[in-house]
């Protein structure tokens, strides 16, 4: 605790000082208004992919090209290092100097979060406090997940708790069971969000009751909800979320905002025509192909894909084909 104690007295008045706040609209269908929050997490936010060279070291030149064409698109912000950043494969350095590079070509008013979460607490609590010297607004924090069978909601909760109390700056949970085999248990998750430093929970899942009902447990907090994917965006929206990590954004960036767009302005039906559009592409460079169908979908698009970092396989000709029909049949290309 005395790490935690230290960092949260000398560097919490920076905390303090962030408060980024854009004019709040439509909540969704079933969610009571609430307070303004500390910090405004409504909009899209495309968890970016990690450009690599051909000898796959980080290509910080195609980052940068990826990061001025994004500038155009009225994203809320960034993230970088999530898990189509192909965060498990980058050195701890590296981890860091992507965030650099990220927010030096990011404007101030766009909010960078940044992935944090290491299997240990304390090695995630010192890679925190690196991302917020080089620059990030917001920690993304993974759920621990090598021991799952020892992860219970009280392993969790004292786990974000000691990084939430240590973060010089604000944490958001991250629950993407598909990668951890790890569901965030909701009572983990309504205990956490009391915390004045965790602000919210980005949610991979796609249990949109879940979703709802957390929510409706946490309406009284200074807590977010964010979708973790753009396949059930509008469904996330209607029961209360307040915006979307979306793989496809790096892709489909207009159209996600435009999805954000007609939500908060209440025209479902305009939302839901254009909803139906994205899901297959979505499931395509998501749980079909992954981030080599994303980083390949990229080039169709005026983005740099690239390759991934073995042992992440690049797609066969055909794979290829089937993903490209897949944005084609849904008017994308």
């Amino acid at each position: 605790m005395a790490l935690s104690t230290l960092l949260t007295s000398s560097l919490r008045p920076a905390l303090a000082a962030l408060h980024w706040a854009a004019p709040r609209q439509c909540r969704g269908l079933s969610t009571p208004q609430r307070s303004e929050p500390s910090l405004n997490l409504e909009g899209i936010f495309p968890p970016l992919t990690t450009p690599f060279s051909p000898t796959q070291e980080v290509d910080y030149a195609q980052l940068e090209g990826n990061l001025r064409r994004y500038a155009s698109i009225p994203f809320r912000g960034l993230v970088a290092l999530g898990s189509n950043g192909e965060y498990p494969y980058l050195a701890s350095q590296e981890r860091v100097e992507v965030v650099r590079c990220v927010r030096r070509a990011l404007p101030r008013d766009r909010l960078l979060l940044a992935g944090s979460g290491c299997e240990s607490t304390q090695a995630t609590i010192e890679l925190t406090v690196s991302m917020a010297e080089a620059g990030a607004d917001v920690a993304l924090v993974v759920t621990p997940c090598y021991y799952r069978g020892a992860m219970t909601t009280a392993a969790l909760v004292h786990h974000y708790t000691e990084v939430g109390d240590a973060s010089p700056i604000p944490v958001v949970l991250y629950s993407v069971p598909a990668n951890t085999g790890l569901d965030l248990p909701m009572e983990a998750v309504i205990t956490l969000a009391q915390h004045p430093n965790i602000i919210g929970i980005k949610d991979s899942g796609g249990d949109i009751t879940r979703m709802g009902l957390m929510v409706h447990k946490t309406r009284q907090e200074d807590f977010q909800v964010l979708a973790g994917s753009a396949g059930f965006l509008l469904a996330s929206y209607a029961v209360g979320a307040s915006g979307g990590v979306c793989a496809l954004a790096n892709v489909l960036g207009d159209p996600l905002c435009q999805l954000d767009h007609l939500c908060r302005k209440g025209q479902w039906q305009e939302a839901r025509d254009l909803q139906h559009r994205l899901i297959e592409p979505n499931m395509a460079v998501t749980r079909r192909f992954g981030i080599p169908g994303l980083k390949a979908a990229m080039e169709w698009f005026g983005y740099y894909g690239g390759p991934c970092r073995a042992p992440l396989a690049p797609l066969s000709p055909a794979q290829v084909e089937e993903l490209r029909s897949t944005f084609s049949a849904n008017g994308w290309l």
